[in-house]
């Protein structure tokens, strides 16, 4: 089974945890400093609130796809470059408090989305400088990120 995630940047994290606990009717799956996430079954969704700045709006932080096997990356890794699609993967890394092997597409609008596979729980939000995964607040809401490729990707 494979499920869409929606990550979003929040001023609240508590108010945001209460809110989509009510909406969904479903507590967090995992909860960590500055960091929530929901496995809900019905919509097939994975929703991660990330803290952002106080004040601010919400705002989109990432999307993506979950797929159940590091195999199924691969195959998305090579589906999207066969379509012509500038790819970016990340293997073994710290991502949402959870080691993922991924893959990062941009859409039109610069959107970022994955495709991974959460291979293990991990103790920290990020671990890998550059990567598109949960930039630091002063970056989510700036947009002041600056790319590491020739081909503008993060």
């Amino acid at each position: 089974m494979s499920r869409v995630q929606l990550a979003l940047r929040v001023p609240d994290l508590d108010a945001s945890i209460a809110f989509y606990s009510k909406l969904f009717g479903v507590e967090p799956a995992k909860l960590r400093d500055g960091y929530a996430n929901f496995a809900i079954t019905e919509p097939p969704l994975k929703l991660v609130l990330i803290e952002g700045t106080e004040g601010a709006e919400t705002r989109l932080d990432h999307l993506g796809v979950e797929v159940e096997t590091t195999e199924a990356v691969h195959a998305a890794t090579a589906r999207l470059s066969e379509a012509g699609l500038v790819t970016d993967v990340e293997n073994d890394t710290t991502c949402c408090y959870a080691l993922q092997d991924k893959v990062w597409v941009h859409g039109p609008g610069q959107e970022p989305w994955e495709v991974y596979v959460v291979k293990a729980d991990a103790d920290t939000l990020a671990k890998q400088q550059n990567s598109t995964c949960c930039a630091s607040p002063a970056e989510a809401e700036t947009g002041t990120k600056e790319p590491v490729a020739a081909d503008g990707c993060y």
